[in-house]
């Protein structure tokens, strides 16, 4: 089975003190369901579209198991203390078998 990859996209963080608190909380529930951080913090170098938004990576078992972490109640517990702190996307992808 491929692994799962669960990719953060910030495009804005108005308060970084919100975002601190949201990672106590979700950094448990990730790694319960079997996340690694594989990477995280703003580009070394941006191509292209040139962002430099900070990211995150995380890596699952599977898809399955990335999408029922976030998912979970739990998680999306974590998820509602950003409130209006942070705009972010947030990418599942399959992993190349």
């Amino acid at each position: 089975m491929a692994k799962g990859y669960w990719i953060a996209f910030y495009r804005s963080v108005w308060n970084p003190a919100v975002l601190v608190e949201y990672a106590k909380v979700a950094a448990p529930v990730i790694q319960a369901g079997g996340g690694t951080v594989l990477a995280r913090g703003t580009p070394a170098r941006a191509y292209e579209a040139g962002l430099k938004q900070r990211t995150v990576m995380i890596e699952f078992d599977t898809v399955e198991k990335a999408i029922e972490t976030y998912e979970s109640a739990a998680y999306q517990a974590a998820v509602k203390l950003l409130g209006r702190a942070v705009e972010r996307e947030v990418r599942i992808v399959e992993g190349v078998a």
